[in-house]
């Protein structure tokens, strides 16, 4: 039996947006992640985190590549082959917990095990309150529903869930982003211990250093690229500019100020504004103008 949880294989996304307008979300990713691995990818807004989380969660298909999850190549299972397949063998975090809020706590959690087929409703109840107490939730809050809950208590009913079918994975997206810091360090903790104690693979997208660092490993994703221990350019933005850019940048800034000003003009003449307000906006907006300026003269 493999030990391997998830492999990608040349994985390439691509979001055809429009005719002829495409947007490269992910570049040839290849990744292997071991059974009771906790892993990290880190990454700003836009990097491809959230793309790449929805592949190997099987929310989204691959443009190209191979996607291999628990030993099985999930790549091209239709849609309801993916549904049941998410539902045994992956469970979710997320940022904003996700809890249907009709049911209580202890309903939330015995929802997937019974939507699984594999348990009785008495023995989804059963599991479902072994489940809670593991993750720490007291059993006078079983019986609330979400919007009686806090962040925390909410977050560690949305674990016990994710725990529910026994997945070969647990992925967590941003899972502290809507907890303040003290109940996010505890809500990692407890996945940590998981991992350690029950062998239970984690895989946590986020932009977060201090959560990324809980990880065994880390990875990180840029450009939709990802990367292991990158070079210190792959995290920061390169924003020197060359003159000519400068000149070019600037020159177009200098266009859309002369025209504001002609926009203020013609509100005067209709009596949008009044006068000492024209001219207090006039003055900082030349301001600008003629610090353009003396740079553009300066650089014929």
């Amino acid at each position: 039996m493999s030990n391997i949880a998830v492999e990608l294989k040349n994985v390439v996304k691509i979001y055809k947006l429009a005719p002829g307008v495409e947007i490269e979300a992910l570049k040839g990713i290849n990744l292997k992640v071991n059974k009771g691995e906790y892993i990290s990818i880190m990454g700003p807004s836009g990097s491809g985190k959230t793309t790449l989380l929805n592949i190997i969660g099987t929310m989204d298909k691959p443009t190209f590549g191979r996607v291999i999850i628990d030993g099985i190549d999930v790549t091209d299972m239709s849609e309801k082959e993916l549904s049941d397949f998410r539902c045994n063998r992956i469970g979710y975090l997320f940022q904003f917990f996700n809890l249907i809020s009709t049911l209580n706590a202890l309903e939330n959690v015995m929802l997937p095990m019974i939507l699984s087929g594999k348990y009785t409703e008495k023995e989804a109840q059963e599991r479902a309150i072994k489940l809670l107490q593991l993750v720490g939730v007291e059993e006078k809050i079983f019986k609330n529903r979400p919007v009686q809950m806090s962040g925390g208590e909410r977050q560690r009913v949305a674990l016990a869930r994710a725990l529910a079918n026994e997945p070969a994975i647990i992925l967590m997206d941003e899972p502290t982003g809507s907890l303040d810091t003290a109940t996010g360090a505890r809500v990692m903790k407890l996945t940590k211990v998981l991992n350690e104690y029950l062998n239970q693979t984690f895989i946590v997208v986020t932009h977060n250093p201090s959560v990324a660092m809980i990880a065994n490993k880390m990875f990180y994703i840029r450009d939709g690229k990802i990367f292991e221990n990158p070079p210190k350019e792959l995290l920061s933005f390169d924003i020197a500019m060359d003159e000519k850019e400068k000149y070019s940048l600037l020159s177009s800034q200098l266009k859309i100020l002369k025209h504001s000003i002609y926009l203020l003009e013609e509100r005067l003449k209709r009596g949008d504004i009044s006068y000492n307000s024209y001219n207090e906006t006039k003055k900082k907006i030349a301001e600008q103008i003629d610090k353009i300026e003396i740079f553009l003269k300066g650089e014929k």
